[in-house]
C-alpha cells in the first residue's frame, strides 16, 4: 500500500465507507471531514477533490491487486484458484463502490490502461484454467473453451454485487451476500470438473472458512 500520513489515510478510510454506503455522487466531502471530527480544509490539504479520493481508493486497489500476485505461494491447482478468487471477492466487496460508480470520477477504463492490474488479475485466471486443463481436472465431454468460460467466471464475480442491486433491489450489501456470489461462480466453473477436482476445490474453500 501507498505510505501515506495517518490523516490521510484516515480520511481515506473514511471515504471508502462513506462511497460504499451512499455512493460516490451522494456522498459530500463535507460530511466525510465531519465523520472524522476535522475541517473540511484539513481534508482538501491531503486530497483537493472528491474525485482525487476515489482515485486514491483506485490506486490502492491496483497496488493490492499487483502485491497479491508478486507474493502469490505456490499450492495446488484447487488452492492457487480459490486463493485467487475469495481475493478478488474479497476486494470487490471492501471496495465495491468502484465498480458502481467508477463512470462519475473516471477518465478511461481502467482495464486498458497499460499497467493495469485487471488485465494481469484476468490472465491470472487464464493460467489457472489452463493449469486445470493440463492436469487433467476437466471432464472431457464438455468441450469447454477456456477463453468463454474465463469470461464467465469473471463476470460472475465482477458483477455480483451489480445483479444484487439491480435486480434484488438490495440497498445494503453483505458479505453473507457477497458469499452467494463465491457459490455462483463455483457453480459455473464445477459442472466442469471431474469428481476428484471438485472435492479438491470445496476442501480447499473449508480451509479458508470464508
Amino acid at each position: 500500500m501507498k505510505q501515506r500520513s495517518a490523516t490521510a489515510s484516515r480520511i481515506l478510510e473514511a471515504s471508502r465507507h462513506a462511497f460504499n454506503a451512499k455512493g460516490y455522487a451522494a456522498a459530500s466531502v463535507t460530511e466525510i471531514a465531519a465523520s472524522l471530527d476535522i475541517s473540511q480544509g484539513n481534508l482538501t490539504y491531503h486530497f483537493p477533490t472528491k474525485r482525487d479520493l476515489a482515485k486514491a481508493l483506485e490506486e490502492d486497489v491496483l497496488l493490492l491487486m499487483k502485491d497479491h500476485r508478486a507474493a502469490k505461494k505456490t499450492g495446488t491447482a484447487a488452492e492457487e484458484y480459490i486463493d485467487h478468487l475469495l481475493f478478488g471477492m474479497q476486494l470487490t466487496w471492501r471496495y465495491r463502490f468502484l465498480l458502481r460508480d467508477r463512470l462519475h470520477y473516471a477518465g478511461e477504463p481502467v482495464g486498458q490502461r497499460p499497467d493495469s492490474e485487471l488485465t494481469a488479475d484476468y490472465e491470472g485466471l487464464v493460467a489457472l484454467l489452463k493449469r486445470i486443463d493440463k492436469e487433467g481436472l476437466f471432464l472431457r465431454d464438455k468441450g469447454q473453451s477456456i477463453d468463454v468460460l474465463a469470461r464467465s467466471l469473471w463476470i460472475v464475480s465482477r458483477y455480483w454485487v451489480d445483479y444484487l442491486r439491480e435486480l434484488e433491489g438490495l440497498e445494503q450489501v453483505s458479505w453473507a451476500d457477497q458469499k452467494r456470489g463465491i457459490e455462483h461462480h463455483l457453480a459455473v466453473l464445477f459442472p466442469y470438473l471431474k469428481t476428484s477436482a471438485r472435492r479438491a476445490f470445496e476442501a480447499a474453500l473449508a480451509q479458508r472458512a470464508i
